[in-house]
């Protein structure tokens, strides 16, 4: 009988644990004119923050761009994944999510200003007595962009972060599906480092070249991930998936061999957008559907890095 007595008193415990209630808080941060909306979820005090540092385009807080159909809500299954291992998470609507900050954006914008929202961000909460530390995960460009906010953050994790300058990335990636566009891509970054704009742009590029985005290449272009890695003094994971398509293992092996400090993590059948990928031909589709579970082995990895 006691046994018994044991048996439900353990399993009552553990139940209460995957039935502990998650808070939900929807918060505005604002940089100046720039409005970052953003959801926090925690479950208990003196949990740590794990703080998501957007990509490139207009990702919204849970992972989905308007405009371009993607679908994956790869950063609210994080979300929900963390939330169920006991970590609070925040996620904002990037500026260029939010059509309200496209007035403010007219002109223009520099990679700066992606660091500075992040830096509101960790203002906001770096003296909430709530989180007992602050981590940064950035994903894709912004594995970058964290990199530059880390000033009150207790450690960083690099998600499928380029090791190269966005310049090198994209004529390489372009290359590869078009050589002699590549050669345009490769003139076209020359010019801009030398003279500060394009004067006539390829029509085929005008997407990625417009004017408007040339002060903002300018200034991307000059942060080499792997020279900017090597002054960070906190602890690092940096993780990619083998079935990556935008962002090579060898770019997370460049970022790891500038900082031999940090540690590195190569997840099988993880792609870009976080998800398991067992068969070719769901890659690419999981970028338009949510039904596609994430890797729990990403999971796992990031869970085991901030509770060491």
């Amino acid at each position: 009988m006691n046994k018994i007595i044991t048996y439900l008193a353990i399993y009552f415990i553990s139940l209460s644990g995957v039935l502990a209630q998650v808070t939900s808080e929807e918060i505005m941060i604002n940089n100046m004119e720039i409005q970052l909306s953003g959801t926090l979820t925690f479950s208990a005090d003196k949990q740590p923050l794990l703080i998501w540092v957007h990509g490139s385009g207009n990702v919204d807080r849970n992972g989905n761009q308007a405009g371009v159909d993607i679908k994956a809500n790869y950063i609210k299954q994080f979300r929900d994944a963390v939330n169920e291992e006991n970590i609070a998470f925040f996620s904002f609507d990037k500026r260029t999510a939010n059509p309200k900050n496209m007035e403010f954006m007219k002109d223009g914008i520099l990679f700066s200003d992606f660091i500075m929202d992040v830096k509101e961000v960790i203002n906001h909460f770096k003296d909430d007595k709530r989180f007992s530390q602050i981590i940064l995960a950035g994903h894709s460009q912004g594995s970058l962009i964290a990199m530059g906010a880390l000033e009150y953050a207790d450690k960083y994790i690099s998600i499928s972060g380029p090791g190269e300058a966005v310049d090198q990335v994209l004529i390489k990636q372009i290359s590869k599906q078009n050589p002699i566009l590549g050669v345009s891509v490769k003139n076209h970054f020359k010019e801009l480092a030398e003279t500060g704009s394009i004067k006539e742009v390829n029509p085929m590029l005008l997407s990625i070249f417009s004017e408007p985005n040339q002060p903002f290449f300018k200034s991307w272009m000059k942060e080499n991930p792997a020279d900017v890695i090597k002054t960070v003094e906190i602890p690092i994971l940096i993780i990619n998936g083998d079935k990556d398509l935008q962002v090579m293992v060898d770019d997370a092996k460049t970022l790891h061999e500038a900082n031999p400090k940090s540690e590195l993590v190569i997840i099988e059948n993880m792609n870009h957008v976080l998800k398991d990928i067992q068969k070719d031909e769901d890659n690419m589709k999981s970028y338009y559907s949510a039904d596609y579970p994430i890797s729990q082995k990403l999971i796992e990895t990031v869970v085991t890095f901030i509770n060491k």
